[in-house]
C-alpha cells in the first residue's frame, strides 16, 4: 500500500516506509506521519509492478471445485467467463449442493474473470481447462481484445464440448453458441426473429436487451408445441438463459441439471427432473426488509410507511427521498451487500429511499415508471443515485443516450453515478496511483457523463476469494451525504442557500485575482449576483457596479494601490483548523507545521474574499511551490499547502455553503495529487471538496480538463462561450502593403510595375516580412514573372494574417454575441465540407462557378500564384457578405436576433429573393448552385439559433435549485456546432471511439505535410524521429486526430470493433506506405494521460509491434533505434520501444509553465531538468496496471534521436502565446542539448483551424501570433475593452512569449522592440495600462526587463534604462509612496 500513502503525494525527501508488506483493514487509512528515520531522496524509488503488472492479480483458483470423485459417477466439467464476479458465489453454492445431493453426476467447475485473460499464464490455463470440458459458459463480454481471446480458445473445441452458452455479449462471441442442433454461427444473416435482433438497425442495444427479454417470457411456451428437434434445443437456449438471469442458486442448480441431463453423452437417456426457472420481476422496487418486490411505487410507500424499525421523521412528507438504481443480476445472485450497506446509511441519515432495479439494460422505463408521480408528472425523488455504474440505457452494449437524456430530463433531478469496483479486488484499487481500470473508465465514467451523471465515487470493493462485493463505508458515507446535499438543494428555499463562489489568481500576484479563460471575471459574478438576487438568493450590500465589487475583494480604492493584502474575510486559528481538517497532518511532510508561510500572517491562515449576505466571495489559494525552483524540479506534486486545505474547511464548516461555484476555467484543485480517476478518501481533491456540492462554470472549448473537473472534483460543470472570433484585420505598415498590392495589380502591365514592387519589397522588409517570404535585392532588375510571384507571396501572407481568427474581448455569462458578432463564426462554420450531413462548403460551391476545386486554389495560394491568391481573397470576402446579408435580415434594429425559424421559412424557397443569392448575384459567383446554397445555408440558419441563445445563467440556477442540467459536448463550436447554446453539463466523449475514420483521413494529410515540409528543409531526408505532444482537448475536438497523426508516422492503422470501438491496430505494408516508418516520442500531457489511458495503451502496443517487424532499418527507424537502445542498455527491444510518455500518475505539466510565469528559474537547462524529471514516466502496455513507470534513460535516448518537434493547433481561440501549455511542453532546445551532434531539431506547428490546414515552422507561428494578437490594435484595444483583467491578458501574451524563447530560442528580435514600442513608448498607452491594472503592468515592464536581461531581446540601453525608471515608479505607486 506504500503507493496509496506516500508515492502519489511525497516529495523526494520522504523515505517510503515498508507499508506493502502489511495488510491493512480493507477501509481506507490515513497515515499519521509517515516514518522519517532515514531522509533520503527517494529519487532511485521506482513504482514496481505488484505480481504481473496488470489490473488484477486475482486467479481463477478460488473459483476452482473438484468433486471427491468417490461415488464413481460421470464427471461433468464447466468451465464460465463472466465479466463481473457477482455470478460467483451463486455458481459455487449451486455446484456445491449438486455435488452434496447429487446421485446422477458429479460437477467440476472453473471460473474466468474475463479481465484476468489478459495474464499469458491464466490463458494457458484457461485454453487446457476447455480441453477436457463438458460445458462453456459466456455471459457479458464487451472488451473486444479479450472477446476474440475467448473466441479462438472456444473455437479450437467448439465441436467437441457438450454445449456452449453464450449471453449477451459481443456478436463474435455469440456465434459460438450450439446446443444439440441449434446454433448462432449464422449470427446477423438469418431471418428468423431471433437473430434480427443483432441486426446493427436496432440503434440501441437496450432496446435489443428489452425485446430479447419479452422474447424469452413468451418463445419457451410457444417452442413448446413445435415438434422439431431444432425448436426443441432453441427452446433449452432460451430456457437456459431464463435461468442465468435468475441468477439464484436454486436456478443455477436446475439450470446445470437441464443443460448436462440433454447434452452430455454419459448422462442422456437418465431421467433428471429439473423445475422451470424461479422467474423475479423484470423491473420493480427492491428493499432488504420488505417481505417482496413491488411493481407499484404506492404500494411500496405504503409498505414503508408501516415500518416499526425507522423513527418517525423517515415517515414524515418533509424527510428528502433519494432514488436508486441497481443492477437485478446481483439481488437475484445475493451479492447485494454493498446495495444493502447504502440504502441503511440514507435512511440513517434521514432520508427515504426508492431502490429500483431493472433485468435489461434499459433503465429509462423503469425511472420514469417509479420515480415520476403518474398523476402530477412531477418526481417523486429529489436526487437519483445510480449504482449500477453504467450508463443509464444500454449498459456495457450500445448506449443510446439521447434516450437516457429525454427520461433524466423529465425527471429533473440531480444525477449520481457511482461505481462499485469491477476488474480489480478493494486491495489492487487502493495500491493502484491510477485508480481505476481503463477499462472500467471507457465503461463506468466516461459513458455515463454523457448522461449528465456526475460524481464518480467508489462505494463498493470487491473480495478476491469470493468475489462478492463489500461496501467501502467511508466511501458509501460521502456518497450518501453528498446525494443528500444535492438533494436539500431542491427542497430549500432561495433565501435560505447559501453560496460559495470561488475564483482564481493564477499565477499569484494581486493583479491576477479572476483569472479564466475567456472570461470577465467580476462583470460576470456580477451579473450572476444580480440576476440571483432579482430571484429571491439573500446577497445583501452588493456594490452597484463590477468596478466597485473588484475594489471590495481587492480592498482598495485608489487602483489597487497602498495595500499589498487582498481584504481579508477571516483568521483561522491553528487549533480551529486542525479541528475542523482531519488530513491537516498528512501535510505537515511537504509543508511543516502549520500555519507555514502560505496564505498566513504567522499565527493564523487567512482566508481572502468578501461576504454579501448569504454569498460568499473567495480567492482560492494557488498550489503554493511555483515560486520555489527547487520544489518545481520534483517529479511528483506536492500536496495542498495548509492555506489551500483551509479555505475548503472555511466554505463548508464555517460559512456553511449549501453549494460552490467555481468561477471559471480553470483552478487547482482538481489537478491535486490523487488517484487519477476513482479516488479513495486520502487523495486531496477528494478531501478537499468535502461534502459541497460543486458546480463549476468552464469554457465550453476545453472539455478535457472539464472531465478532470467532473472525476476528480465532482464537478457539474457547466458550459460557457468563448468571445466571438473576428478577423484579426490589417494595420500600420501591412495596411499600407495591402494597398499598394492592389495598385500593383491594376498597374502592373504599365510602366509603374516594378517601381511599385520595389515600394513593396521595402515596405515588407519595414514590417518584418522577410523572415517569411524570400524577397529579393531592392532595385534588382527581376522580370515580369518573378514580379508577379513576389507580390504573390507577400499578398498570401498578408490575407493569412488579415482572416486569421481571433477573441476579441472577454465573455460576460449570460451576454450572448449579437448578430453581427457572430458573423465571423458562421463564415467559419460555412468554410468547412460536412459530407456526413450532405453539406458542402461555400468556398467550395463558390470555386464551383470558376471551374475549380476549392484544395487546388488553397494549394495555389499557398505558394503564392499570384491569380489564385486574388481568387481566394474573392472568395473569402463573398463568403463574407453572403453570410452577412443573410443575418441581417433575421436580426431588428437593435442587431438581436429574432425569430429566425419564421425569418428563415419566409426567405427559403423564393429562389431569386434568397438574400445571399442577391448578393451574389452582383459578383463574379453569380451562378452558384442554389440547391447547395439553399440546404448550407438551412444549416446556417439553425447554427445562427444555437450561436445567440443563451443559457448559462439558466443552467446555474438550475443546478442550485437541485434541477437537472442538460449534458452536452464540449469542443470547437465551429467543428461541432452541437456544443452549442452553451450552459450545458460538458461531457467529452467516448474515449474507445476515437480515432474516427475521418480523423484518420486529416491525419495522413497533416503527416505528410510535415514530412514534405522537413524533407525541403532538410536536404531530401526523411526526419526519423518526431517529439511530438497529445492533448486532451484537441483530442476530443478533433475526434482524435493527433493519435491518428502518431499511428500514421509509424505506419499502423486502428481497426475498429461491431461497436465502433478502437481498442487494435495493424501495421500498413511498407509498399502502401510508401516511406520509411518514423520513429517518435510522445509526451501526452497529464490531461490525455488521464482521460485516453486506452489510447495510450494502443499507441504503446502499437509501437512495439512495429519495433518488432522484420524489416530492413533504413525502412523502419522505429526498430533502428530501438535495436540500438536495448544494446546500450542492456534492456529488452520491447522495453526500449517505450516512446509513450506523460507525468506521474496524479501529476500535471512540466513546470516549466509555471517556473516562466513566476520568473522563478535560473537558466535554461534548469527548465530542461524540470521537463526530463516530471516527463520520463513511460505507459507501458505489457504492464497497464502499474500506472506510469520512471525511464529517464530510455527518453534522454529517445529524444536525442529526434530531427524534428511537433504541435498541433487546432481552434482558433487558442493559440502558442494565449496558454503557457504548448511552451510548457516543448522540448526543442533540450532536444539540442541531448543530440550527439548538437543539432537543433525543426520545429513545426501544424494548423488545423481552418478547412486548408498548414504546417509551419515554430518560428512562422510565433510571428503569426504576434502580429496578429500581441501587435494588433483590433486585439488589444479588444482586450483593454474589459478593463483590469484585459491588461492582465496583454501581460500574459508577453510572458508567454517569453517561455517559446527560454524553451525554443524561436522567438524574433522585433517582436519585443515592436511591442516595446507600442506597449512602453507610447505615453497614452503607458498611462492607460498602468491606472487600469498596476499589478500587471508592473509585471509587464518586469517581463520585457527579463526577456533582455535573459538574453532574448536586444535593444538600446535608452530602452533599458525607461523600462527600470518605469519599474520603480509604479513599484512606489503600488506601496503608496508618493515622491
Amino acid at each position: 500500500m506504500a503507493s496509496l500513502v506516500s508515492s502519489p503525494f511525497t516529495l523526494p525527501n520522504s523515505k517510503v516506509s515498508s507499508f506493502s508488506q502489511k495488510h491493512f483493514p480493507l477501509h481506507t487509512v490515513l497515515p499519521k506521519k509517515l516514518s522519517q528515520k532515514n531522509q533520503e531522496s527517494s529519487h532511485k524509488f521506482k513504482c514496481a509492478a505488484i505480481g504481473n503488472g496488470l489490473f488484477t492479480q486475482t486467479t481463477p483458483e478460488v473459483r476452482r471445485i473438484v468433486p471427491e470423485k468417490s461415488k464413481g459417477l460421470p464427471v461433468v466439467k464447466v468451465v464460465y467467463v463472466v465479466l463481473e464476479a457477482q455470478y460467483q458465489s451463486s455458481l459455487t453454492a449451486a455446484v456445491q449442493s449438486l455435488n452434496k445431493n447429487g446421485d446422477f453426476a458429479e460437477f467440476e467447475l472453473v471460473g474466468y474473470l474475463v479481465e484476468e485473460l489478459r495474464d499469458e499464464n491464466t490463458y494457458k490455463s484457461f485454453c487446457k481447462d476447455l480441453q477436457d470440458a463438458n460445458i462453456f459458459i459466456g455471459s457479458l463480454i464487451f472488451v473486444e481484445e479479450l472477446a476474440l481471446k475467448v473466441k479462438t480458445a472456444v473455437e479450437k473445441e467448439r465441436e467437441r464440448l457438450d454445449a456452449v452458452l453464450v449471453f449477451p455479449s459481443m456478436p463474435e462471441v455469440m456465434r459460438l453458441n450450439k446446443l444439440g442442433s441449434f446454433s448462432m454461427s449464422q449470427l446477423g444473416q438469418s431471418k428468423s426473429p431471433f437473430f434480427q435482433l443483432f441486426k446493427k438497425k436496432n440503434k440501441s442495444s437496450a432496446g435489443f436487451a428489452d425485446s430479447m427479454l419479452k422474447l424469452v417470457r413468451t418463445l419457451p411456451k410457444v417452442l413448446k408445441y413445435l415438434p422439431s428437434d431444432k425448436a426443441q434445443d432453441a427452446r433449452m437456449y432460451i430456457l437456459s438463459l431464463q435461468f442465468w438471469l435468475g441468477g439464484s442458486p436454486d436456478n443455477l442448480v436446475n439450470f446445470l441439471k437441464m443443460v448436462s441431463s440433454s447434452y452430455v453423452p454419459a448422462l442422456k437417456g437418465s431421467k433428471i427432473k429439473y423445475s422451470d426457472p424461479v422467474l423475479y420481476l423484470d423491473s420493480g422496487i427492491w428493499h432488504p426488509l420488505a417481505p417482496c418486490m413491488y411493481d407499484d411505487v404506492k404500494e411500496y410507500l405504503n409498505w414503508y410507511g408501516t415500518r416499526r424499525d425507522v423513527n418517525e421523521n423517515l415517515k414524515s412528507s418533509n424527510a428528502p427521498i433519494v432514488g436508486l438504481v441497481l443492477q437485478r443480476s446481483h439481488i437475484v445472485t445475493g451479492d447485494e451487500s454493498h446495495y444493502v450497506a447504502v440504502i441503511m446509511e440514507l435512511e440513517a441519515r434521514g432520508a427515504k429511499v426508492i431502490p429500483i432495479f431493472a433485468g435489461g439494460l434499459d433503465f429509462s422505463g423503469p425511472v420514469e415508471k417509479y420515480f415520476i408521480d403518474p398523476v402530477t408528472k412531477k418526481p417523486m425523488v429529489n436526487s437519483v443515485v445510480s449504482l449500477t455504474g453504467f450508463a443509464l440505457v444500454g449498459g456495457p452494449a450500445r448506449q443510446d443516450h439521447p434516450r437516457a437524456v429525454e427520461a433524466l430530463m423529465k425527471l429533473d433531478v440531480p444525477y449520481i453515478v457511482a461505481l462499485p469496483l469491477v476488474f480489480q479486488t478493494t486491495e489492487e484499487w487502493l495500491n493502484s496511483t491510477l485508480g481505476l481500470h481503463p477499462i472500467q473508465v471507457a465503461l463506468q465514467v466516461a459513458l455515463p457523463e454523457l448522461d449528465g451523471g456526475m460524481e464518480p465515487i467508489v462505494f463498493a470493493g470487491r473480495d478476491p476469494r469470493t468475489g462478492k462485493s463489500h461496501a467501502l463505508h467511508k466511501r458509501v458515507e460521502q456518497l450518501c451525504t453528498r446525494a443528500i446535499k444535492w438533494a436539500e438543494l431542491k427542497r430549500k428555499s432561495k433565501t435560505e442557500k447559501r453560496l460559495a463562489i470561488t475564483v482564481f489568481s493564477f499565477p499569484p500576484d494581486k493583479g491576477n485575482v479572476g483569472t479564466a479563460a475567456y472570461l470577465n471575471v467580476f462583470s460576470s459574478i456580477y451579473s450572476v449576483l444580480k440576476d440571483l438576487k432579482n430571484d429571491g438568493y439573500n446577497v445583501e450590500g452588493l456594490p452597484e457596479t463590477s468596478e466597485a465589487l473588484i475594489e471590495d475583494i481587492i480592498h482598495d480604492k485608489e487602483a489597487q494601490f497602498n495595500s499589498p493584502n487582498l481584504n481579508i474575510a477571516y483568521k483561522m486559528s491553528i487549533r480551529e483548523y486542525q479541528n475542523l481538517t482531519p488530513y491537516a497532518s498528512a501535510l505537515e511532510e511537504n509543508w511543516g507545521k502549520p500555519p507555514g508561510n502560505l496564505n498566513s500572517d504567522g499565527e493564523n491562515i487567512l482566508v481572502y474574499g468578501k461576504q454579501y449576505g448569504n454569498v460568499f466571495i473567495g480567492v482560492q489559494p494557488t498550489f503554493g511551490y511555483e515560486g520555489d525552483p527547487m520544489r518545481l524540479l520534483f517529479s511528483k506534486s506536492a500536496s495542498p499547502h495548509h492555506g489551500f486545505a483551509a479555505y475548503y474547511s472555511f466554505v463548508e464548516k464555517i460559512f456553511g455553503a449549501d453549494a460552490v461555484l467555481h468561477f471559471g476555467t480553470h483552478g487547482s484543485l482538481e489537478f491535486m495529487p490523487g488517484k487519477q480517476v476513482g479516488m479513495s478518501d486520502v487523495c486531496y481533491p477528494d478531501s478537499l471538496i468535502g461534502n459541497i456540492p460543486n458546480v463549476y462554470y468552464y469554457a465550453a472549448n476545453n472539455p478535457s480538463e472539464a472531465t478532470i473537473a467532473k472525476r476528480r472534483s465532482y464537478a457539474n460543470t457547466i458550459s460557457y462561450l468563448t468571445p466571438p472570433a473576428e478577423n484579426a484585420g490589417l494595420y500600420k505598415g501591412l495596411k499600407q502593403l495591402s494597398e499598394l498590392i492592389s495598385s500593383y495589380q491594376s498597374l502592373k502591365d504599365t510602366g509603374r510595375g516594378p517601381q511599385i514592387v520595389n515600394s513593396i519589397i521595402s515596405t515588407s522588409r519595414q514590417c518584418n516580412l522577410d523572415k517569411d517570404v524570400d524577397l529579393p535585392e531592392e532595385g534588382v532588375e527581376i522580370s515580369a514573372k518573378e514580379r508577379d510571384l513576389v507580390v504573390g507571396k507577400v499578398y498570401s501572407k498578408i490575407m493569412e494574417i488579415e482572416s486569421r481568427l481571433l477573441p476579441c474581448g472577454l465573455h460576460v455569462i449570460g451576454e450572448p454575441p449579437s448578430a453581427m458578432e457572430a458573423v465571423a463564426t458562421l463564415v467559419n462554420i460555412a468554410a468547412l465540407d460536412r459530407p456526413e450531413d450532405g453539406i458542402s462548403s461555400l468556398p467550395a460551391i463558390l470555386a464551383e462557378t470558376q471551374g475549380r476545386e476549392i484544395e487546388d486554389i488553397y494549394r495555389g495560394s499557398d505558394k503564392g500564384i499570384l491569380r489564385d491568391v486574388e481568387l481566394l481573397r474573392q472568395i473569402t470576402e463573398a463568403s463574407r457578405g453572403a453570410i452577412t446579408s443573410f443575418v441581417d435580415r433575421t436580426t431588428n434594429k437593435k442587431g438581436q436576433v429574432v425569430d429566425v425559424a419564421d425569418k428563415l421559412t419566409s426567405i427559403l424557397g423564393f429562389g431569386i429573393n434568397e438574400p445571399w443569392i442577391q448578393y451574389l448575384s452582383n459578383t463574379k459567383f453569380y451562378r452558384a448552385d442554389r440547391e447547395k446554397l439553399r440546404v448550407l445555408f438551412q444549416f446556417l440558419g439553425e447554427c445562427l439559433k444555437l450561436v445567440v441563445a443563451d443559457n448559462e445563467l439558466g443552467s446555474l440556477k438550475q443546478a442550485l435549485e437541485g434541477k437537472y442540467v442538460e449534458p452536452g459536448p464540449g469542443g470547437d463550436p465551429i467543428r461541432n456546432p452541437k456544443v452549442l447554446p452553451t450552459g450545458k453539463n460538458i461531457h467529452a466523449l467516448d474515449p474507445q471511439a476515437i480515432p474516427t475514420t475521418a480523423a484518420m483521413q486529416s491525419a495522413k494529410v497533416v503527416v505528410d505535410r510535415l514530412l514534405e515540409r522537413q524533407k525541403v528543409d532538410n536536404s531530401g531526408k526523411y526526419p526519423e524521429t518526431i517529439a511530438l505532444v497529445l492533448w486532451g482537448t484537441d483530442n476530443i475536438k478533433t475526434y482524435g486526430e493527433s493519435l491518428a497523426q502518431v499511428l500514421w508516422m509509424i505506419g499502423v492503422r486502428p481497426v475498429a470493433d461491431t461497436f465502433g470501438r478502437v481498442n487494435r491496430v495493424e501495421p500498413v505494408s511498407l509498399e502502401e506506405l510508401g516511406r520509411p516508418r518514423i520513429d517518435v516520442v510522445v509526451n501526452c500531457s497529464g490531461v490525455f494521460r488521464d482521460l485516453f489511458i486506452n489510447q495510450m495503451n494502443l499507441l504503446d502496443r502499437a509501437v512495439k509491434m512495429v519495433a518488432e517487424l522484420d524489416e530492413p532499418e533504413d525502412q523502419n527507424y522505429v526498430r533502428k533505434h530501438a535495436l540500438e537502445q536495448a544494446k546500450t542498455l542492456g534492456v529488452d527491444v520491447r522495453d526500449a520501444a517505450s516512446r509513450i510518455y506523460s507525468n506521474a500518475s496524479g501529476s500535471y505539466s512540466s513546470n516549466i509553465n509555471l517556473a516562466v510565469e513566476n520568473s522563478s528559474w535560473n537558466d535554461e537547462k534548469q527548465l530542461q531538468d524540470m521537463y526530463l524529471s516530471r516527463k520520463s514516466f513511460a505507459f507501458d502496455c505489457d504492464a497497464p496496471g502499474a500506472g506510469m513507470t520512471e525511464k529517464r534513460k530510455i527518453f534522454e535516448m529517445a529524444l536525442s534521436t529526434a530531427d524534428a518537434t511537433f504541435q498541433n493547433l487546432d481552434s482558433s481561440e487558442i493559440s502558442l502565446t494565449d496558454v503557457s501549455h504548448y511552451f510548457d511542453s516543448d522540448p526543442t532546445n533540450l532536444v539540442q542539448n541531448l543530440r550527439k551532434d548538437g543539432k537543433k531539431p525543426s520545429a513545426y506547428i501544424a494548423d488545423t483551424t481552418t478547412a486548408n490546414a498548414q504546417v509551419r515552422t515554430l518560428s512562422e507561428t510565433v510571428r503569426l501570433d504576434a502580429r496578429t494578437k500581441l501587435l494588433n490594435p483590433k486585439w488589444y484595444e479588444g482586450m483593454l475593452s474589459s478593463g483590469y483583467e484585459g491588461v492582465r491578458e496583454i501581460e500574459k501574451r508577453l510572458t508567454n512569449t517569453v517561455g517559446w524563447s527560454a524553451t525554443s530560442g524561436q522567438v524574433d528580435n522585433w517582436v519585443y522592440e515592436e511591442a516595446n514600442t507600442t506597449f512602453i513608448q507610447d505615453e497614452q498607452m503607458l498611462n492607460r495600462l498602468m491606472s487600469t491594472n498596476p499589478n500587471s503592468f508592473r509585471k509587464l515592464v518586469q517581463t520585457f526587463l527579463e526577456a533582455n536581461g535573459r538574453g532574448y531581446w536586444e535593444t538600446s540601453a535608452e530602452n533599458i534604462e525607461r523600462l527600470r525608471q518605469l519599474y520603480s515608479e509604479v513599484e512606489d505607486k503600488i506601496e503608496g509612496i508618493d515622491r
